[in-house]
């Protein structure tokens, strides 16, 4: 009669870990909110993003795209993620964790059939604004 339970319990345990993979945990020290990133490819200043979800960041390039990704390499504070978006393109981004507010995003890939290629600075500057929030 136990079989049960015992099955919910691994099915729970299987989710958290599936939900734990999706996160680095080079990034587990990061907060999500407000962050200003400068040197994304044809921005002249830097933007200002509400960031739900800091793993997201390495797909920078395709942010509005759906995107599955995978974790290629994730020690101490550095993460190297692979991630395809379908036809829209896919990519390979370094993520290097300088303090839980700071974060240097080599980047590459394909995006809508062109090559992509830059270095990111991600800072956060705090709590999503009321007027910023989805």
């Amino acid at each position: 009669m136990t079989r049960g339970p015992t099955l919910l319990v691994a099915a729970s345990a299987a989710a958290l870990a599936l939900a734990a993979a999706g996160q680095p945990s080079a990034l587990a020290q990061v907060q999500s909110g407000l962050w200003e990133i400068s040197g994304s490819a044809g921005a002249a200043a830097p933007t200002r993003q509400c960031i739900a979800d800091v793993a997201a960041l390495a797909r920078f390039e395709h942010r509005a795209k759906a995107c599955s990704a995978k974790t290629l390499k994730d020690a101490g504070n550095a993460a190297q993620i692979d991630y395809s978006c379908g036809p829209a393109g896919f990519g390979h981004s370094d993520v290097t964790v300088l303090t839980p507010r700071s974060l240097r995003i080599s980047t590459q890939g394909i995006s809508d059939g062109l090559p992509f290629n830059y270095v990111l600075q991600a800072h956060r500057l705090g709590d999503c604004p009321l007027s910023m929030r989805h």
